[in-house]
């Protein structure tokens, strides 16, 4: 089983080309081994290839659409286990703040198929993994790493990361590595019989054919990843820059990276990296803005971006004792010398540290002190306020919650829902008990989740909302779809049934409960048939 984000990454390898020469090719073999014949099989002579109309580059993969969309889902269900795996309501909405219009700005484009984009999944999961990275997987998942959004120092600086790995995607760069390491098999194959055959007269060409075949194919997989990469680049760069984002964030993005990590200038020979060089790709970012218009830097600070910055940096449980140097540094007296988006920062981060440290009274404190640096800025208020929500919620004070929740200003429009104030204001309203309140809120997220029916979150919350209005039918109906939301077959399956069996020790069904039965049986039968062909993978 995958145990980590991280780990994962570095065993499949089946979202992006390995960065180490050597093991690199092992991997991407395994990877081929690990994926179903059906899902090698060439496409079928004479059909359209769903990217053959785009002018993009992306083209030359034998894997499908729908192959590659399960190859996905079956690294997404593994992700979904892992213990890094978090959903939190605040950081899934800023993600999804730039990943739409990123999705929207490549289906304009012409790099997105309407095919991929009715196919793939175009969903991003977060690991709380400290490291600097996002991948990309196949069938449209992504996943990033909150050490990602806690050293990035703009939006524009996370969308470029986005629109990157995005473009990895949009291109099929998975499945086209695939393909290619297919093709790369025979020559090893090859190189290695010339090699028996010169055993008999020269065992040292012999060694010399078998080890230059393998370099040979060595090099042309690295090849391939340093093309891929680069068009990913190029690709992504026009995605961004279309969905409305400075294209200097990516400049900037490749020096954070260069001097962070290091994940590409590692002292290799150019022609031994899998990846171009990050100065290489760097001064190809520069060339390119310079064909275009400049734009307006922006007068106001982000004090929004810099909240989630400072979220994901105590999300991603780096240790008590950081959690103990932030709030330090929040009570240095020098701190007010500092920008008000830095003390926004460091403020926020320390209420945040000491909601985890579980000192509510410091948290209290210190989130008074931010809250008049955030008054001006109405992204920011929000923010604060549904950081009182958190802090409520933890001393079980669900009136305060609701309190918190009534202080942000309406959206502009009457339709328009807010998924953490949907959330906080139903789990709040649930541990209140059965109320008419609560049974609004539950209504308002059941509209939610008609258009958005994959948020798990979202689904556990209403089972708990109807548990306590006591409807156990409907309760045990949302869970299930939970569970399904989160690729969790077993656990869909044994929840459906659950239901299943509650309808039937009910002498006599009307209304919604009738309904709610229907329902459940024609999911218990979905999920049955996912379960069996999750057993037929194995």
């Amino acid at each position: 089983m995958i145990r980590s984000f991280t780990r994962w990454k570095k065993s499949l390898k089946l979202l992006a080309l390995s960065r180490k020469p050597l093991t690199g090719l092992v991997t991407w073999a395994a990877a081929c081994l690990l994926i179903p014949a059906w899902a090698q099989a060439p496409a079928r002579q004479g059909a359209l290839s769903p990217t053959t109309a785009l002018p993009s580059l992306g083209d030359g993969s034998d894997i499908t659409l729908s192959a590659e969309r399960s190859i996905g889902d079956r690294i997404a269900r593994e992700l979904y286990r892992d213990p890094d795996f978090i959903e939190d309501p605040i950081l899934d909405e800023y993600i999804q703040s730039l990943w739409r219009p990123l999705v929207t700005s490549a289906l304009a484009r012409g790099e997105m198929s309407p095919e991929m984009q009715e196919r793939f999944a175009w969903k991003i999961l977060l690991g709380k993994d400290r490291s600097v990275n996002a991948f990309a997987l196949p069938g449209g998942y992504m996943g990033v790493h909150l050490g990602l959004l806690s050293v990035v120092s703009s939006r524009d600086e996370l969308a470029s990361v986005m629109a990157h790995e995005l473009s990895h995607v949009t291109q099929r760069h998975i499945s086209r590595s695939m393909s290619a390491q297919s093709r790369m098999t025979p020559i090893m194959i090859g190189t290695m019989i010339l090699g028996l055959l010169a055993a008999s007269k020269s065992p040292q060409s012999a060694q010399a054919l078998i080890v230059g075949g393998q370099a040979a194919a060595i090099q042309s997989q690295l090849s391939f990843s340093r093309d891929m990469e680069r068009e990913a680049d190029r690709v992504g760069y026009s995605v961004m820059t279309d969905a409305g984002f400075d294209p200097q964030g990516f400049v900037s993005m490749f020096g954070k990276l260069q001097q962070a990590s290091a994940l590409n200038d590692n002292g290799s020979f150019p022609y031994l990296r899998s990846h171009p060089m990050t100065t290489e790709r760097m001064a190809d970012m520069q060339g390119r803005q310079q064909l275009l218009t400049a734009r307006t830097a922006q007068s106001q600070p982000d004090f929004e971006h810099a909240i989630m910055t400072a979220r994901s940096k105590v999300l991603s449980q780096p240790g008590v004792d950081m959690l103990r140097s932030w709030t330090q540094e929040a009570a240095d007296p020098l701190l007010a010398r500092q920008t008000v988006a830095k003390q926004v920062s460091v403020l926020y981060t320390a209420a945040v540290a000491q909601m985890s440290l579980r000192d509510p009274q410091l948290a209290q404190r210190l989130i008074q002190r931010l809250t008049p640096l955030v008054q001006s800025d109405a992204k920011a208020f929000r923010l604060v306020q549904l950081l009182k929500t958190d802090l409520a919620y933890q001393a079980s004070d669900m009136h305060g919650v609701l309190a918190a929740l009534s202080a942000i200003p309406a959206v502009p429009s009457s339709t328009a829902v807010r998924r953490p104030e949907l959330l906080a204001g139903v789990q709040a309203r649930t541990r209140l008990g059965a109320s008419p309140a609560l049974n609004e809120s539950l209504l308002q997220l059941r509209n939610w989740l008609q258009e958005h029916p994959g948020d798990g979150q979202a689904w556990q919350a209403l089972a708990a909302g109807w548990m306590a209005q006591g409807q156990p039918l409907q309760s045990l109906r949302a869970e299930g779809e939970a569970q399904l939301a989160r690729m969790d077959y077993s656990g869909a399956l044994d929840r459906f049934k659950a239901a299943q069996d509650v309808a039937r020790k009910q002498p006599l069904l009307q209304g919604a409960d009738h309904i709610e039965a229907s329902i459940v049986d024609a999911r218990l039968r979905l999920v049955q048939s996912l379960w069996r062909e999750q057993l037929l993978e194995r």
